[in-house]
């Protein structure tokens, strides 16, 4: 990506480098202000320092960084609360969940995915400090992606990433999600020891679909088949089709539900810090998602207030609501009941078949991708959709700390 700079006669310019953003300063010898919309000025190309940022959250943030077909992807993570165990076994078990290669549903690249921390834990417990942690890839086939270096591929970011950038990797990168699972995990370790927990499951795959909400099922039931669907039925029927549509060399999409129990009241804020618009951001940010709705969502559309309103009562001493249809927040803050929303995943871009395309040159040809792909990516986001949950839930309980002295 490039910007201009005006060369201007009798102007110093200066250039301010912080750690998110390059600002130009132009100062005139003369006056301190100076518009350029009037001038017509010789002009000098540069590139910019980069402005992607990779991190999320606010107090407790991820900043992540590496690629899937470099030497390995990590992140450094602030603000963790210091005495909280670390159970290595379990952050080592929810990489295990993401990991490619668990099943002949998902991808067959392998990869140990083994996590390593390198610092702010001691002794088994968070100090306080910033937490580092790498993942090293092993199994990276590069060269799978050759004959598509110079073309742009069908709903993928290739072409918006080259306009954007000027440059971008050809190769890939979905193992960017690792950092976040490593990042959940811990923010879920820390949401135990307040009663708090994040559960997530497929509940459709292409027309697929659980007919009822989660209180219906036994959710103890998610990690007993390849697609983490708590209905063994339709887990099944999941599965079959799936495996259908991956041998025809095509993909399929879905939709993985989540529910956040124990959450406390006061999660949120009612104008710009709306819980839920923070649970939207963090899932729209996932790969592949293209739809975020919590509560009834879309479903109460038909319905009247009347039918709709949460009302309250008096249930032994405390305020609770006989229904929630408002999935646990209402103005942007959480209510203490459950919270519960779905998140929309459409089918992979990368598909095995001959689509018509463009290359870099904007010749029309046609291509047809090669490699290990997922042919639906449900079954592996699961993890990725709780990670981003626990961050969110995490994040918004230190904010609420800070409200009242």
């Amino acid at each position: 990506m490039n910007f201009t700079v005006f060369l201007i006669p009798n102007c110093k310019i200066h250039t301010i480098r912080t750690p998110f953003l390059s600002i130009l300063l132009i100062f005139q010898q003369q006056s301190s202000i100076l518009s350029l919309k009037s001038l017509s000025l010789r002009k000098e190309t540069f590139k910019t320092t980069s402005n992607m940022f990779n991190s999320f959250g606010n107090i407790f943030r991820l900043t992540s960084f590496g690629e899937s077909h470099g030497p390995g992807v990590g992140g450094v993570i602030d603000g963790f609360p210091a005495g909280i165990k670390i159970d290595m076994d379990f952050v080592q078990q929810e990489l295990n969940r993401r990991r490619p290669g668990q099943s002949l549903l998902t991808t067959s690249r392998k990869e140990p995915d083994t996590v390593e921390f390198l610092s702010g834990i001691f002794e088994g417990k968070s100090t306080g400090c910033p937490i580092g942690f790498v993942v090293w890839n092993k199994n990276q086939h590069s060269n799978d992606y050759e004959n598509i270096k110079n073309l742009f591929r069908p709903s993928h970011a290739d072409y918006t990433y080259m306009q954007k950038y000027g440059i971008r990797d050809y190769r890939g990168g979905g193992r960017e999600t690792i950092s976040r699972v490593v990042a959940g995990a811990l923010a879920k370790l820390a949401l135990k020891q307040l009663g708090i927990s994040v559960t997530a499951y497929t509940s459709q795959v292409g027309p697929v679909k659980l007919d009822k909400d989660y209180k219906s099922y036994n959710l103890d039931l998610i990690e007993t088949n390849d697609v983490r669907c708590p209905d063994p039925e339709k887990a099944k029927e999941m599965a079959e089709l799936i495996w259908k549509i991956k041998g025809e060399g095509d993909t399929i999409g879905g939709v993985v539900s989540c529910v956040i129990k124990g959450c406390p009241i006061g999660l949120g804020q009612p104008v710009f810090g709306k819980l839920h618009a923070a649970l939207g951001n963090a899932m729209l940010s996932i790969n592949a998602v293209k739809g975020f709705s919590y509560g009834q969502g879309f479903d109460s559309m038909e319905l009247k207030g009347s039918e709709q309103n949460d009302v309250f009562y008096n249930n032994n001493g405390r305020v609770e609501t006989k229904s929630n249809y408002s999935g646990g927040i209402q103005g942007g803050i959480s209510n203490g009941q459950d919270i519960y929303f779905r998140v929309a995943f459409k089918p992979v871009a990368t598909i095995l078949m001959e689509q018509h395309t463009v290359n870099i040159n904007g010749t029309d040809t046609t291509m047809k991708a090669k490699g290990r792909h997922d042919a639906c990516v449900l079954p592996r986001a699961v993890p990725i959709v709780e990670a981003m949950a626990a961050m969110t839930i995490l994040d918004y309980y230190l904010i609420d700390r800070t409200t009242q002295l």
